[in-house]
């Protein structure tokens, strides 16, 4: 690093002088043409975005096909190994006019979420918002009610929904028993019965207060004789403010305040309570086993009524356990007992599925070092054996048949190369019979039968168009070729796929995955900058892994004279436990050994990659990662551009940062803020966030510049009003373009100031 640093010293002025000189100025032409590149790309890939959808138990599936002549719409007889036209599309269209008054092409009809009966003579679908009937003998279209449409979030929508609070224990409907006899309900704190055939009331709890109350979420025995009602102790409410400076309908700000728990707040503590309602008593459980907890939850009776199961979270997250409550004496047990040294990946790794009838519990853990399926008996708690092993994960569980006790999963890493494409599997629950439903070189997409007797099967990657074909569901065998994407067109442009390049991690083993994106006028005799696109977030990994014509603003920015790559470094997700721990109480890691060695194993390997000029972006916690880069790695990094990003691990969302920088709050959360480490800042530095913010607090930002302002560093920072979780929208994603072709290319950018515009 020093020896880089050093050649940094000498180079740099020449670097500047040198690229001015060699490389043409950025024009607002090169910015047109990087904008608009997924305009140019659009349309020119054919057979490929395919989504078939099985027609109802039948072996028939349907569906919408992109080709060079229009949409076409196709069904297939697994079966037969047939195709034929799903409908008439030019009466589809002449239907429509009638029903809707619109005027739409038979080539393209832009309607969404066909569904067809079994018999194929009626079909519904969505059109506008709006969904269809359509009688496929005599093409008559009926207008339906307005289509379901997700809840909006936005600046100005904020006060319907803010995802971040505990939940109001004491709000809830009244909970009718199994056999419709009687309702519980919570009133002055405690918990009540009515007797739906007299309407008489009767208090089950005596002990329930403002310190100490029972929760509204009651659980009804299945016989219908006891019910589990929780007492919940309840924490002081961290909450947030904003000023929305800036709102659409009025001139004066808007004021807003939402219940924002952060790392080292209280939270609720929930203790569960049986009743035996046919004698009227509580039968008391003990508190003890399940202090200090950061969530229970999961409550499941079994079909007996004569215990019930649910899913303790101790703080920390280093604990995690089934419990097991006896209903006729209270006594809690410990089913299985899940527990780590660093953390347990509870939110992104959790899987619970249980087989009443036999006892048992299929359960995810990461105990043998890498994501696996186990077999417990749930009365014993014992493990009966571990379902799948190797050094492999476990994504997914598709489904699980009770009768052939089998079990279909997605998996990746067992399979030669890139360890993080998704293939689909069969195993028996006593780890017999793995078979590989898919094989092929790709990220695999699977959608089954009813009866799963079929699968259809698309699978692509990065650098590969999609293949779409049908399989047979018991041993993956391949049937027919569904479509194979046509890329010819896409081709003509000039366009290349992006490598997919990988190179040795800081421990001289591990492979790290990663993609190298060119612009589409590339000179391999240029010297090209290069720009990280970082998210290190502990939660996931994130190269893409399917194909796509561009990656979005990797492209764009890529168009403009660099290099750019993105790269799931160490402290990411779907590898080994030990791959993801280095994240533990270590997030300003963020696998940065292992980028810089794989972006100097790329250099070595292309010498138009130019690593003394590397710049850096990211959003949310890819703000946090891109601008620790210039804190912690400033000897390789030079630019960065931080969008919304969590500063400061304390700042943040509880849920996200106790999961992988721990409880309580301690010394560790303070060496990785970028906040307390902001004097260390060398290089250039564009921070943007939104006022809005309802994600990461806006304030993790604003601290952040208060702390690079009172340590006498010079940066940039762009507050764009009423934004949400964004990297600035439009604007935003101009002045990074802006920033790294000032920064990195040495060039100036257009004058935007002249440019005409008309004032909305």
């Amino acid at each position: 690093m020093k020896n880089k640093a050093s050649l940094k010293t000498i180079l740099s002025l020449l670097l500047v002088f040198i690229t001015v000189s060699l490389v043409a100025q950025v024009t607002e032409k090169d910015y047109e043409r990087a904008t608009s590149l997924d305009r140019k790309l659009s349309g020119k890939v054919f057979h490929s975005d395919i989504a078939p959808v099985w027609i109802g138990s039948t072996h028939l599936f349907l569906y919408e096909n992109l080709t060079p002549d229009g949409r076409e719409y196709i069904i297939i007889d697994a079966d037969k190994k047939t195709r034929r036209q799903a409908f008439d599309t030019k009466k589809v269209a002449a239907g429509m006019l009638k029903a809707s008054g619109d005027t739409l092409k038979a080539d393209n009809l832009q309607i969404r979420n066909i569904r067809m009966t079994d018999d194929l003579k009626k079909m519904t679908f969505d059109y506008e918002g709006t969904t269809y009937t359509c009688d496929l003998k005599s093409y008559l279209i009926i207008k339906g009610e307005a289509s379901r449409r997700p809840a909006q979030f936005g600046a100005g929508a904020t006060a319907n929904r803010w995802p971040w609070g505990f939940q109001n224990e004491l709000e809830g409907r009244p909970v009718t028993s199994p056999d419709k006899k009687m309702t519980a309900f919570i009133r002055d704190y405690n918990v009540w019965i009515r007797n739906e055939s007299d309407k008489k009331e009767s208090q089950l709890s005596f002990d329930g207060g403002i310190g100490k109350y029972y929760s509204a979420s009651i659980v009804w025995s299945p016989d219908s004789k006891k019910l589990m009602a929780s007492k919940v102790q309840p924490a002081e409410k961290h909450m947030i403010s904003y000023i929305e400076s800036s709102p659409a309908d009025q001139v004066q700000p808007k004021y807003y305040t939402y219940e924002y728990p952060k790392p080292g707040d209280a939270v609720p503590q929930t203790y569960p309570q049986v009743f035996d309602v046919t004698a009227r008593k509580q039968i008391t459980v003990d508190e003890s086993p399940i202090l200090n907890q950061y969530d229970v939850s999961n409550f499941r009776w079994d079909t007996l009524g004569k215990s019930l199961t649910f899913e303790y979270n101790k703080r920390g997250h280093q604990v995690y356990r089934v419990m097991k409550i006896d209903a006729e004496t209270g006594k809690m047990s410990v089913i299985i007992d899940e527990q780590s040294e660093t953390f347990i990946d509870y939110s992104g790794k959790k899987y619970r599925y249980d087989l009443p009838a036999t006892g048992e519990i299929i359960w995810a853990s990461e105990r043998d070092g890498w994501n696996h399926l186990y077999l417990y008996d749930s009365g014993t708690g014992k493990v009966k054996n571990q379902i799948t092993k190797g050094n492999w994960v476990i994504r997914r569980v598709s489904s699980v048949d009770k009768t052939k006790r089998e079990i279909i999963f997605q998996a990746s890493g067992k399979e030669p190369g890139d360890p993080y494409l998704i293939h689909y599997y069969r195993i028996k629950f006593d780890g017999t019979g793995l078979t590989h439903l898919t094989p092929g070189d790709g990220n695999h997409t699977v959608v089954f039968s009813e009866d799963n007797k079929y699968l259809t099967d698309i699978y692509s990657r990065a650098d590969m168009p999609p293949v779409a074909v049908l399989r047979n569901g018991d041993n993956g065998a391949e049937v027919m070729t569904i479509e194979t994407a046509d890329i010819t067109a896409l081709k003509e442009t000039g366009w290349q796929p992006a490598e997919v390049f990988t190179a040795k991690g800081r421990d001289g083993v591990t492979d790290i995955w990663g993609i190298i994106v060119r612009p589409l006028n590339f000179d391999p005799s240029k010297k090209y900058p290069v720009i990280e696109n970082i998210y290190a977030g502990p939660h996931g990994s994130f190269v893409p892994k399917t194909f796509r014509p561009t990656f979005s603003n990797m492209n764009s920015l890529a168009e403009l004279g660099f290099i750019v790559v993105q790269i799931d470094g160490m402290g990411t997700s779907n590898r080994s436990k030990a791959f993801q721990n280095v994240a533990w109480k270590n997030i300003k890691d963020a696998g940065f050994p292992d980028r810089i060695l794989w972006m100097q194993a790329a250099a070595a390997k292309y010498p138009y990659i130019d690593i003394t000029r590397v710049g850096v972006y990211g959003t949310s916690a890819g703000g946090q990662n891109s601008a620790a880069a210039l804190l912690f790695q400033p000897d390789f990094y030079d630019v960065a551009v931080s969008s919304c990003g969590c500063h400061d691990n304390r700042m943040d969302k509880i849920w996200w940062n106790e999961a992988w920088m721990g409880w309580p709050v301690d010394q560790s959360y303070i060496e990785s803020s970028n906040v307390e480490n902001a004097w260390r800042l060398k290089g250039k530095l564009l921070l943007i966030n939104g006022e809005m913010d309802n994600n990461v607090d806006p304030a993790s930002t604003v601290q952040l510049v208060d702390a690079l302002i009172k340590a006498g560093k010079d940066f940039d920072y762009l507050l764009v009003p009423g934004m949400l979780h964004s990297s600035g929208g439009t604007y935003g994603e101009r002045r990074r373009m802006d920033f790294f072709v000032k920064h990195l290319i040495g060039d100036s950018t257009p004058d935007w100031n002249k440019k005409d515009v008309t004032k909305k």
